[in-house]
């Protein structure tokens, strides 16, 4: 080979390196382009915490708390196996991280704290960072979510997505140790956590799969059919659910997910159980120790009362859940004054139940059957009828006189009555005048209520003798 020749053969292997240095260098650039993509994203995730609360140490106050009925959710993304030579391998990583991102916004919205999170399985608690009765709700609400929008971010025109997500939920006792980081506040412990990931890896992709005693807490809002039998360690087989949407009750005609008024009436009457632990307790704590009548044994009894005569009356579970949560707070002012309690109650029930997300229009009309228990009575609709019987349910029951005695003596502790037979005499003259307003109360108590007149007026006859 003459000199020409290898002068060309050498420029044309040169040639030829030079090309696959380029295409190397494209594929460098193109990895370090999609890294610097990635990483963005990931600083503008991280910019949700911060860096100061992960380090923080436990504490030794932080002890293991004990949560009795905790909601967890086990998911995890499904497709990788679809992944390999897809020629959208890059757009369907970003549609990943979308995802991953939207459901930690979907966990905030319904206070679902993340537990842990394993390569692509995340593990949420819900009823953690307040304890409540409505969390194995909210959780299914919040699965439901996660799955549309798996659906939403990365799916066909056959409605299913490239990424799904399968998903198991379990309500149960939970111990949790505090770790002090803000991202994961919790690390648990438990057979709740091994039974929520196996109901996790049992259910089909795209799907939410719950435990017994979960669907035993929703059925009522929730349709669910049977996914089988799971055998759990020291609790033998246990049945598990499929969640296949809202009850059809439930749903708004002519829409796929939006709730009714029925389902906030029946989720609040769940949550109203936590609303009153809250208000009893802030009672018990700030209630003078002069309240003989008027403390948290005449709440409860008003609260029970209402209740009572509400449904006995045809009432709605709507216009019970407004007449038990105005029970609940009509005698809360006395906290704050003796003076003026229904008004100071309303603030009160302003302010707590504004808390649990109540419609301005709710609070307005709780507020409303308040301040219709002020003295003397003087209802003007049926519910306020209800509230006003309930409020004076006492004087028809066979308790009156101790029951009136406990009243007499916070009345008198504060300078508001003279002598006991004063206080008799007012008590009759009341009596005498008062008139239950609702049928069920009339037939319930005004026999009874007779009955305490002629105690009165023998008890007054024979303090009038004694004192001849």
């Amino acid at each position: 080979m003459d000199n020409i020749e290898l002068y060309i053969d050498r420029i044309s292997k040169l040639a030829n390196r030079n090309k696959e240095l380029n295409r190397e260098m494209n594929e460098i650039v193109s990895r370090y382009n999609f890294i610097q993509k990635q990483n963005d994203k990931y600083l503008n995730l991280l910019s949700n915490f911060s860096f100061e609360d992960e380090e923080k140490k436990v504490t030794p106050k932080q002890k293991i708390r004990r949560f009795t009925r905790a909601s967890l959710l086990y998911a995890s993304v499904e497709g990788f196996h679809k992944l390999s030579g897809h020629p959208k391998a890059e757009l369907l990583m970003d549609k990943l991280d979308e995802l991953q991102l939207r459901m930690g916004d979907i966990a905030k919205k319904y206070d679902i704290v993340k537990i842990k999170t394993v390569g692509d399985v995340f593990i949420y608690g819900g009823g953690m960072l307040e304890e409540n009765r409505t969390n194995p709700i909210d959780v299914i609400l919040a699965a439901q979510e996660m799955q549309q929008a798996a659906i939403e971010i990365n799916g066909g025109e056959d409605g299913t997505a490239f990424w799904e997500l399968s998903i198991g939920i379990h309500t149960g006792p939970v111990l949790a140790e505090p770790t002090g980081k803000k991202s994961a506040p919790f690390r648990l412990a438990g057979d709740s956590v091994n039974f929520t990931s196996r109901l996790g890896k049992a259910c089909k992709a795209g799907s939410i799969n719950i435990s017994a005693m979960t669907y035993e807490l929703v059925k009522e809002f929730f349709d669910c059919s049977s996914s089988g039998q799971m055998p759990v360690k020291y609790k033998g087989i246990m049945e598990s659910f499929y969640v296949d949407g809202l009850l059809p009750e439930l749903i708004q005609e002519g829409t796929k997910r939006k709730i009714t008024k029925d389902f906030h009436v029946k989720y609040s009457l769940i949550q109203f159980l936590d609303i009153q632990e809250e208000v009893l307790d802030m009672m018990e704590q700030n209630l003078p120790d002069s309240l003989y009548y008027h403390n948290i044994k005449h709440t409860i009894d008003v609260v029970t009362e209402v209740e009572l005569i509400g449904w006995a009356e045809g009432l709605s579970e709507e216009e019970i859940l407004l007449l038990k949560l105005a029970g609940l707070f009509h005698d809360s002012g006395h906290v704050i004054s003796y003076d003026d309690h229904e008004f100071h109650g309303t603030v009160l029930a302003r302010k707590m139940l504004k808390k649990y997300h109540y419609h301005p229009d709710i609070l307005d009309r709780v507020c409303s059957l308040i301040m219709a228990t002020q003295f003397p009575p003087e209802p003007k609709n049926l519910l306020e009828k209800v509230i006003c019987d309930s409020d004076l349910d006492y004087l028809g029951r066979a308790d009156f006189i101790p029951v009136s005695n406990m009243l007499y003596e916070e009345l008198k502790v504060r300078n508001m009555i003279g002598s006991y037979t004063e206080w008799n005499i007012k008590q009759l003259t009341f009596i005498r005048k008062h008139q239950y307003f609702t049928d069920t109360a009339q037939n319930l108590r005004e026999v009874n209520k007779n009955k305490q007149i002629e105690r009165l007026e023998k008890l007054l006859s024979v303090e009038a003798n004694e004192e001849e």
